[in-house]
């Protein structure tokens, strides 16, 4: 087929090659006939003709000679621009866009030239089609994060008032059960987003063997169950199937960036994980410790030293909070409600530490 096609071009351009070339002829003969004959005339219609048949005849004749090569040329070109990613074939077709247009432009001041002018029009056009390609394909990764940006920067005005921030939780910050009183009492704003498969691990831990994973699974089912009847938040349940491999973490942190929401967790290795692939995080233990109440060095609480430190001669004992005091010299204590003077506070995302001193002893001092 592509054969037929290319003869039939060549026999037509042959045909109209011949036949100008013809009439050319013929009024170059006119300079010496007499025009009242009317010869030229006859001779130009026929001359005509007869090189419009040679003409075409000379244009099948090399258009049958070329086509093997023009059709393998043609075929390879359209090989290889099937292989080019829709990546690249979008950003190039748009620089080739824009270099003809600037070429269009530069065509009235081009074309004027003497003698050249008309090549150098079709070389210039040429050149920036072929630069206009080349700058796109390799600004393509710039081209698309801006176009991203300006598309994800802020919501249309129309729907700015009815954009919701989403909150994905995940199996940790469920179980703990916390984030059903944080939602009570509207300090969380926006849709809760539940994926499937933070819900499959779920029941999964509450079909488990093990009695403490067992109520432990119960307990986040019972949360969840609370939050979406008891509690006036809207609660979405993403059912769709995130078909990369990879644990629960992984999932959560692509989904985030997905639906460009945030991450509530009480887990601090996905803590870390969320910050360092940039998604936004909303850690329990961070609230929790933000509205403890502030012990400064020096304060006196009283305490209850409940059990044995770490280290030689400390005692633990525990505010109503669940915070952690260690107590100096506080081994002798153990079982005993007493004073004691604090000295030091030790703030991390894990939670907070308070160290102490019996004031007994500081008054012997």
């Amino acid at each position: 087929m592509m054969k037929r096609m290319i003869q039939a071009v060549g026999l037509i351009m042959g045909a109209l090659t011949g036949q100008e070339l013809s009439a050319w002829r013929s009024t170059g003969a006119a300079a010496w006939m007499d025009p009242v004959l009317g010869a030229p005339a006859a001779m130009s219609a026929g001359g005509g003709s007869y090189g419009a048949v040679i003409g075409a005849f000379v244009g099948l004749l090399a258009a049958t000679a070329l086509a093997g090569p023009l059709t393998r040329a043609l075929q390879q070109g359209i090989d290889r621009a099937a292989g080019v990613p829709a990546s690249d074939m979008l950003p190039g077709a748009a620089g080739l866009v824009l270099g003809v247009g600037f070429a269009v432009l530069l065509y009235p001041f081009v074309s004027d030239i003497p003698r050249v002018g008309p090549l150098l029009a079709a070389v210039t056009a040429s050149v920036l089609a072929y630069a206009g390609v080349a700058i796109a394909v390799r600004k393509k990764e710039e081209i698309g994060e801006w176009l991203r940006l300006r598309r994800t920067a802020e919501p249309p005005k129309e729907e700015q008032s009815r954009y919701e921030e989403h909150k994905i939780l995940d199996t940790s910050v469920i179980i703990d059960g916390r984030i059903a009183d944080i939602c009570k009492t509207g300090f969380i704003e926006g849709t809760l987003v539940i994926p499937e498969f933070v819900l499959e691990e779920l029941q999964h831990i509450a079909d488990s063997s093990d009695l403490l994973k067992r109520n432990r699974g119960r307990r986040g089912l019972d949360i969840l169950n609370k939050i979406q009847k008891e509690l006036d938040v809207k609660v979405l349940i993403y059912e769709e199937a995130v078909e990369e491999p990879g644990e629960v973490d992984s999932k959560l942190v692509k989904l985030a960036k997905a639906m460009r929401g945030k991450v509530v967790t009480n887990d601090f290795n996905l803590n870390k994980v969320c910050e360092l692939q940039g998604v936004s995080v909303l850690n329990i233990n961070d609230l929790a410790n933000a509205v403890k109440p502030v012990v400064l060095p020096g304060e006196e609480i009283v305490v209850q030293v409940i059990k044995d430190g770490k280290e030689h001669g400390q005692g633990v004992a525990y505010l109503d909070d669940g915070t952690m005091i260690v107590v100096e010299g506080g081994r002798d204590f153990i079982g005993t409600t007493m004073e004691v003077l604090v000295t030091s506070v030790l703030q991390t995302s894990a939670g907070r530490m308070i160290f102490a001193k019996p004031k007994l002893l500081e008054k012997a001092l």
